[in-house]
């Protein structure tokens, strides 16, 4: 779900930089210091998950764990995935730096809806519905960031209509892989270090 350099329009730009200062802020805000490994650690993750992905017109589709990083970390999924995509962006060239603002909206917007759908779907602490809860915002997380990405290229360029309509068609199939992948982490992490499901994020 990155979008590449030169594609959107200025005014979206701008856009997606201001949004993203006033996520960063809450997000910087939410995060205590006990908390800045765990949110270290899953910057990293976030950083090689999607280094590996495929171009897909001016955008890509690849794995993300946004799911999984809003489940675990709330609101300090945004700064975690800020820096993440800055140094994609600075090292690879991947996503690029004016388009920072916008990608890093897409993907913390995504993330903060894996959480909510979460928290909302297992807030009775039953297995079962952790399980659904972290399929629902895995595929959530994915779902709200093609959104978002498809509506800024659509608003960016008229032109770009085809390549968006593709962009959410391939990645309907992601969000289900996604949603499988938080399962398992979930499921793991919930029996070995269940602290960090249950409940140090915080929205």
């Amino acid at each position: 779900m990155h979008i590449s350099e030169g594609v959107l329009s200025p005014p979206v730009l701008i856009a997606g930089w201001a949004i993203a200062a006033g996520g960063l802020a809450v997000g910087l805000k939410k995060t205590p210091v006990e908390k800045l490994p765990e949110t270290a650690l899953v910057s990293a993750v976030l950083f090689l998950a999607s280094l590996v992905h495929v171009p897909l017109g001016p955008s890509s589709i690849h794995l993300t764990l946004l799911g999984l990083a809003g489940i675990l970390l709330g609101w300090s999924a945004v700064p975690a995935l800020f820096i993440a995509l800055f140094l994609q962006g600075l090292l690879f060239q991947f996503g690029g730096l004016l388009s920072l603002g916008v990608n890093t909206v897409s993907m913390g917007t995504s993330a903060l809806a894996a959480f909510s759908v979460f928290r909302l779907v297992s807030k009775k602490k039953k297995r079962q519905l952790e399980v659904l809860g972290a399929f629902a915002g895995g595929f959530a997380a994915i779902l709200v960031g093609t959104l978002i990405v498809v509506t800024a290229l659509w608003v960016s360029d008229k032109d770009l209509k085809a390549a968006a309509a593709l962009l959410f068609a391939a990645n309907v199939p992601l969000a289900a892989v996604e949603g499988v992948i938080s399962v398992f982490i979930v499921a793991f992490l919930s029996k070995m270090a269940p602290a960090y499901v249950s409940g140090s994020a915080r929205i």
